[in-house]
């Protein structure tokens, strides 16, 4: 139960960094490294992708598939096929 309720926390969370991009910039401020690899306007583009990133991540934590796709991603550096 507590997967849901924290899972979709983190789903409106990411909706707003998607949605409300301006005010997390002024609020926390621009990104160097954004603003170097991602080019102008990079610091918004970031905290839109990392937005959507919560969201996808958080309905693969709730639907019991983060831990499969991260064990067939990283599971032959800890010795698991």
């Amino acid at each position: 139960m507590w997967t849901y309720i924290f899972g979709s926390l983190i789903i409106v969370l990411g909706a707003l960094m998607v949605i409300k991009t301006p005010w997390f910039v002024e609020n926390f401020g621009h990104s160097e490294w954004a603003e170097a690899h991602l080019g102008s306007g990079g610091t918004y583009l970031f905290y839109k992708i990392l937005g959507i990133v919560f969201i996808v991540g958080s309905l693969m934590a709730m639907t019991g598939l983060l831990g499969k796709v991260f064990l067939r991603f990283f599971g032959r550096l800890f010795g698991i096929n």
